[in-house]
């Protein structure tokens, strides 16, 4: 699909690969509905876009399934369609499994999973009303690995997984084509916001081994508009 003048839900977007996903999208002239539990950060993402950008700020929590309703009702009054939805909203779990708190691991479900589910389950029936559209779940390349430390937040991506490829095969007798998409290690926040356990101690995803620099929010945004283009059933990041 081509994103000119197309309308573009995306959560998550008031920092980190979602705000770069805004900014790429804004770029190619899509329509903007920015999604994300802080007001003030959606707002200075949307001063951050070209001038000319059609932008929508809409204060979500998408764990909660009325607010998502919400957020799909007022895009789709504003512009009377909506052609791409991006749940991008997420957070990470570093814990290990033997002892995390069920709690913290509760919270990431709520967000990770159900947070998609609840996009999913509401813009569907606006997406067959239209004819189509196109949803894109941001999984992560952890999904298609066992790192110690964080198996709770692979957990989520893992079903986030099968949730995405399943939907791709029953939505598509309505044009509604489901991609997955797999970031790997980006330079952002998502490290420092996720909630640690304290017995971690001096714990890293990687072990303490090099690694290869991190993507650019901004290089991961350009592959996820070229998705929103191709539109396969499941791309993303090399590993």
């Amino acid at each position: 699909m081509e994103v000119q003048d197309k309308v573009v839900i995306i959560t998550g977007a008031s920092m980190g690969i979602g705000a770069a996903t805004a900014r790429v999208f804004a770029e190619a002239g899509a329509k903007l509905v920015l999604a994300a539990r802080s007001a003030d950060k959606l707002a200075a993402v949307a001063h951050s876009l070209p001038s000319q950008a059609e932008t929508l700020i809409v204060p979500t929590d998408v764990t909660d399934p009325a607010q998502v309703r919400a957020l799909i009702d007022q895009a789709y009054e504003r512009f009377g369609q909506i052609d791409i939805l991006i749940n991008n909203a997420g957070r990470a779990v570093a814990g290990w499994i033997a002892t995390v708190d069920p709690d913290h691991y509760r919270q990431i479900i709520e967000l990770n999973m159900l947070g998609p589910l609840h996009g999913i389950q509401a813009v569907v029936p606006k997406m067959k009303e239209q004819g189509g559209g196109v949803i894109i779940n941001i999984s992560s390349n952890v999904s298609k690995m066992a790192i110690p430390g964080i198996g709770t937040y692979a957990s989520t991506k893992y079903a986030l997984n099968g949730l995405s490829l399943t939907a791709r095969n029953e939505l598509a007798a309505d044009n509604i084509r489901v991609v997955l998409f797999h970031p790997g290690m980006t330079a952002t926040d998502f490290g420092k916001n996720a909630v640690f356990e304290e017995n971690m101690g001096n714990w890293r995803p990687d072990g303490g081994q090099p690694m290869p620099p991190p993507d650019s929010a901004e290089d991961v945004a350009r592959k996820i508009l070229e998705a929103a283009i191709s539109e396969p059933a499941e791309t993303g990041m090399p590993m």
